[in-house]
């Protein structure tokens, strides 16, 4: 079972993952987060493992560039499941995409599994 701590801890390490700019400081954060065999599905995505995550994120950061990721308003887990919302956008500013992730943890502490859902998306 993990405590709230726990659980913020790891939101906050998959986040820092999305956000890691430089290519091996990506990667560092990527196998921080996720365990070698992750996977990670949302509408637009179905990747796996830490190459495949790597690639996502650096895709994501090329179309998004100069928006960060940050923690939404919900963080729950039971267990070991995660459910989180998430933001991307300009510091301090409004969101321009808004989302949902459900994911498995492991028994390393790492992400398992993520399901992610896109709540707002640029039109």
């Amino acid at each position: 079972m993990t405590t709230a701590t726990d659980t913020a801890a790891l939101v906050d390490r998959y986040l820092a993952a999305w956000n890691a700019g430089d290519p091996q400081a990506r990667r560092e954060a990527v196998a921080a987060a996720f365990t070698e065999d992750a996977r990670y599905v949302d509408p637009l995505a179905d990747v796996t493992g830490h190459e495949g995550l790597d690639g996502l994120i650096a895709g994501v950061q090329e179309q998004f560039a100069g928006l960060t990721f940050s923690c939404g308003e919900l963080l729950d887990a039971h267990h070991d499941v995660v459910r989180f919302t998430w933001h991307l956008g300009p510091a301090g500013a409004e969101p321009v995409v808004i989302g949902f992730d459900v994911a498995e943890i492991a028994d390393d502490g790492r992400l398992r599994r993520v399901h992610g859902f896109l709540d707002r998306v640029p039109g």
